[in-house]
């Protein structure tokens, strides 16, 4: 019999324990089936047709599970908002009559905590908000203080109750856009579910020893050293030195350390055994882009620990977006984990108007066209996220649970029609000949995944 994670109030820590007899006799001689298919990000910028047979055929595919996840990458209003200091790259926006297309193309649940939630700011933020709840999808990662943001949301179906969690690594570079924590006089702030990143350089004896002559030399640490000294900020570690923000630490190896910050994993566990008690899958999203090494498909290892550490405390899968292509799949516990699934919808060009700093980057101002502005940024059209072919490619997925374990998993792979005009690209059509399956393949077998292609074109994982 399998134990349950059990949160202790006093110490904000989980505990193992022989687990909750109500769920284990709720579970008791019944078998619990339920499917559930998912998408990377939707970056939806303009409608999307619903009355040919590539929508058919990728809506028909999608609706075969009970529960069905997007994460939508765009706000929604009519632009009435100031653009934030601070965006994700681009300052996306859309017509909220683009949910009818997510909506057509058979999504139930979705997430739009991630980077470009407050590329409008928080009343962009809350208006996106507002537009998603009226449509009626089932959302989560974002709310209007850090309980509600941080909080499962449970999607009910004929096949049982899915709870869906979502959070946020890549956030503008911006910590702001974390959702504030109400306090007893003053009310929470709106924003995102945010999981902060705890990093460090770990650095050898000799390095270090340079490190700090650097800091001594230039005396770039005096006005933190002396409010240390005034009690202001504890002491440091041994081994440890600082230049400014960088912490170095003493270690064998050179090295760039990555974990979850310990606070919000907590907060995320926490979430997990709430929905242990109200549904039969647990789904967690997290949309981020770090990268491990030097290559976009490799996962950060903090990602690592913090998707392992959800499956741990009870979640189901592990939903991963952000960086736009596909990572590798991996089966940690009988459970999936996607570190990324790609670009579900890329509509990055046919953003219609910006803010002056999105001019102001490329050294223009608002009175040049957004072509102008695209074309600058592109050098001409021959870079970024719409001319390589990676971010063009993805899959969809879709699996099976049984009693917690996961029975089937197949993937559709995808492209977003790479070659048309900037108008015509963008969107998801069903593709088996651009060798998506076997890239997907080859990254994932570091991941103990092994993945093959049947007769329709499909990734079959191997289980």
């Amino acid at each position: 019999m399998r134990t349950l994670s059990t949160w202790n109030e006093n110490h904000g820590k989980i505990k193992k324990n022989d687990g909750d007899l109500h769920i284990r006799a709720n579970r008791e001689g019944k078998k619990m089936k339920i499917s559930m298919t998912a998408a990377g990000d939707m970056i939806i910028q303009r409608r999307i047709p619903h009355d040919d047979k590539v929508f058919e055929a990728v809506s028909m595919y999608i609706c075969r599970g009970d529960a069905r996840f997007v994460n939508l990458e765009t706000t929604l209003h009519h632009g009435q908002f100031w653009g934030n200091q601070f965006s994700g790259g681009s300052y996306l926006r859309a017509d909220p009559k683009v949910l009818e297309d997510a909506k057509a193309y058979g999504f139930n649940m979705l997430s739009f905590a991630n980077n470009h939630s407050m590329d409008y700011d928080r009343d962009g933020l809350v208006a996106t908000k507002q537009a998603v709840d009226e449509a009626g999808f089932i959302n989560a990662g974002v709310g209007m203080n850090l309980d509600e943001a941080e909080a499962p949301v449970y999607l009910d179906t004929a096949a049982g109750r899915i709870a869906l969690i979502a959070a946020t690594s890549s956030m503008g570079n911006n910590e702001a856009a974390m959702a504030g924590k109400q306090s007893r006089r003053v009310k929470g702030r709106p924003g995102v579910n945010g999981l902060r990143v705890e990093e460090k350089l770990q650095v050898t004896a000799e390095q270090l020893a340079v490190i700090r002559e650097i800091a001594e030399a230039s005396r770039i640490n005096a006005q933190t050293d002396i409010e240390r000294a005034e009690g202001y900020h504890p002491p440091l570690p041994e081994g440890v030195a600082v230049l400014k923000n960088l912490k170095f630490s003493l270690g064998e190896e050179t090295k760039y350390v990555t974990h979850p910050h310990a606070e919000d994993m907590q907060r995320v566990e926490k979430a997990i055994y709430e929905a242990e008690m109200q549904a039969d899958l647990i789904v967690v999203s997290i949309h981020s882009h770090q990268i491990a090494g030097d290559k976009k498909e490799n996962p950060a290892e903090f990602l690592q620990e913090f998707a392992r550490k959800c499956i741990d405390a009870g979640a189901h899968a592990v939903i991963g977006h952000g960086p736009h292509l596909l990572r590798p799949i991996e089966i940690y516990k009988d459970r999936p984990i996607f570190y990324s699934l790609g670009d579900f919808v890329l509509h990055l060009e046919n953003v219609p108007f910006a803010p002056e700093e999105m001019y102001a980057k490329q050294g223009l101002t608002s009175d040049s066209t957004m072509r102008e502005l695209f074309r600058i940024r592109s050098a001409d059209f021959t870079r970024g996220l719409v001319r390589d072919r990676r971010m063009m490619e993805s899959v969809i997925p879709y699996f099976e649970m049984e009693d917690g374990k996961l029975t089937y998993l197949e993937l559709m792979p995808i492209e977003l029609n790479f070659s048309e005009k900037t108008w015509q690209s963008g969107n998801p059509r069903f593709s088996k000949d651009h060798g998506i399956i076997e890239r997907l393949a080859e990254m994932s077998k570091a991941y103990g995944c092994e993945i093959e292609i049947d007769d329709r074109g499909y990734g079959i994982v191997k289980l």
